[in-house]
């Protein structure tokens, strides 16, 4: 998915479209890694200002939340489920035959910016654990076969 290249006065646009609504740091952040891929350092100043707030109360929030990324996501990204239910049926094996296969760690992205491998802490899939979410879809019951040809779709 091709994002926009930054560009202070689309950003802004983004930020003042938002910025009325209550609670609007975290739909600007959403808004923002939408358009551009990340949330690039140049946000937070453009984000403190418009909502009255100081950059390390934004810079908190852009760092606490792992689905903010500070760095462009491969073309394809890979969620794998490391919650209690998913560890219980063997999410652990599969994330480390992840890890291993693609050559990265948790949050890495293979060097031909292919995929980027994340651990997310429960998808909501807890009946058909282990899972796993690649690009937005959701894929349940995950065992090394079906792992095996999400990462080749991917690659």
């Amino acid at each position: 998915m091709p994002f926009e290249i930054w560009e202070d006065t689309r950003a802004q646009a983004i930020i003042t479209a938002h910025a009325g609504h209550e609670g609007a740091m975290l739909p600007i952040l959403h808004a923002l890694q939408a358009a551009f891929g990340l949330i690039p350092e140049a946000a937070i100043p453009l984000i403190a200002e418009t909502l009255n707030l100081s950059h390390a109360e934004v810079h908190g929030v852009v760092t606490f939340y792992h689905d903010f990324r500070r760095e462009l996501p491969g073309r394809h990204v890979l969620k794998l489920c490391r919650a209690e239910a998913c560890q219980a049926m063997g999410g652990d094996a599969l994330g480390a035959r992840a890890r291993g296969k693609l050559g990265l760690d948790w949050g890495g992205t293979t060097a031909d910016g292919q995929v980027t491998l994340d651990a997310v802490f429960c998808l909501g899939l807890c009946a058909t654990a282990p899972s796993a979410m690649i690009d937005g879809r959701l894929v349940g019951r995950l065992n090394e076969a079906r792992l095996d040809a999400l990462l080749e779709q991917a690659q």
